[in-house]
């Protein structure tokens, strides 16, 4: 595992041009001799697994795109391409799987049902590839799926689970106000579309702290602010870009038409136009009871967990959510706090790293739950 991670941080690929990984994973599977597509959806990749007795068909997914950050950790696996890294442990979910599909296959006589090992391209770049891949098939006849994340901010052994939602759904806005640009010594003359901007961001504020449910977790954030930037002139235009969280569909509906409704009214008040665009990016991850307490119990019996626990939800967006509106299955956290120094760098930092053991306690779990979801659901029809 570590191997293979550390030849895919040295050779990161960016959301939607992944083909040397893409095939590094397809080889690895052709060279064991175990059934596999490629091209699924784009770069994605699919592998199967049969074990030699009937039962259900178990999909785990892994995902492995990079992101468009310059790695600047000293450390002999330090990413060899400039300006993109594996800075949120894509590498790790995809060694910790194929090296799982590995072992279930050097197991394939003793096992029941069918595995399913869904290699994930762009996960990081919205539309993502989960949807992609659906359409192309890789769900056809799974019965479940798990999946998990590495999680640098917990210490390895740690398992963090939750039932229903717990993970954000994560939009994008953009709103360009257009203005009257003049001499910054003739304000009289303009319409400043700065301070219309400016105004407009401080509106937006209200949506959450006034317009929506306290019990209702949302996030509305204005991150990037753009006009002319000469000291003497009024700006013509500007542009306000930022993100939308949230759990519940019919709260992020509800943000949407209000971005519009207070950008209309701050406009109308300062006699400018403006241009508005909403586009809505993965939805809210939302586990199913009976899977996650299942996968609870698997976690309880691995070597190396020593804590299991229930997490807040997260505001940041996964396209494994797609994956759970089509099936089955629970998404799931698993500890990976790097022991080599005191620093806890976030996923998507430039220091980023991970705990390499922690993929063996990712492997052990998923491949626990993968295994023994024959047996859950015998123990199941036959209480039935």
């Amino acid at each position: 595992m570590v191997s293979i991670r550390r030849h895919l941080h040295q050779n990161p690929e960016l959301s939607f041009k992944e083909e040397k990984t893409a095939a590094y994973i397809k080889s690895f599977y052709e060279d064991l001799g175990i059934e596999v597509r490629g091209n699924v959806g784009g770069n994605g990749v699919v592998a199967k697994i049969y074990g030699s007795l009937p039962g259900k068909i178990v999909a785990l997914r892994a995902d492995f795109d990079a992101l468009p950050i310059q790695d600047e950790k000293d450390v002999p696996y330090k990413s060899l391409v400039p300006g993109v890294m594996h800075a949120c442990g894509h590498d790790g979910h995809t060694a910790t799987l194929l090296v799982l599909a590995k072992a279930l296959h050097e197991l394939r006589d003793e096992l029941e049902g069918t595995y399913v090992m869904i290699h994930q391209h762009a996960e990081e770049y919205a539309p993502g590839g989960a949807i992609s891949m659906i359409e192309d098939g890789c769900l056809e006849g799974v019965d479940v799926i798990f999946g998990t994340h590495l999680w640098a901010s917990e210490p390895t052994g740690t398992i963090q689970y939750r039932v229903g939602p717990v993970m954000a759904a994560a939009d994008r806005f953009e709103i360009t106000i257009q203005g009257k640009g003049g001499h910054g010594a003739q304000p009289h003359r303009t319409k400043d579309s700065i301070v219309t901007a400016s105004q407009l961001v401080v509106n937006l504020q209200q949506i959450v702290s006034r317009k929506v449910n306290p019990i209702d977790s949302a996030v509305v954030t204005v991150g990037s602010f753009v006009a002319d930037n000469a000291f003497n002139v009024i700006a013509d235009r500007a542009k306000l870009i930022g993100t939308v969280r949230t759990f519940n569909e019919e709260v992020r509906e509800f943000i949407e038409g209000e971005i519009e409704r207070i950008t209309k009214g701050t406009c109308y008040t300062a006699d400018s136009t403006y241009d508005y665009l909403y586009a809505k990016g993965y939805p809210a991850v939302v586990n199913h009871k009976e899977e996650t307490d299942y996968l609870v119990t698997c976690a309880g019996q691995i070597d190396g967990v020593t804590r299991i626990e229930e997490t807040e939800p997260h505001m940041g967006g996964e396209d494994f959510a797609y994956y759970l509106q089509h099936r089955k299955g629970t998404f799931f956290f698993t500890g990976a706090k790097p022991e080599y120094t005191d620093e806890n760098y976030p996923h998507h930092h430039p220091k980023f790293d991970i705990d390499e053991k922690a993929m063996l306690i990712a492997a052990k779990t998923l491949g626990s739950a993968a295994i023994n979801y024959h047996a859950s659901e015998k123990i199941k029809q036959a209480i039935s």
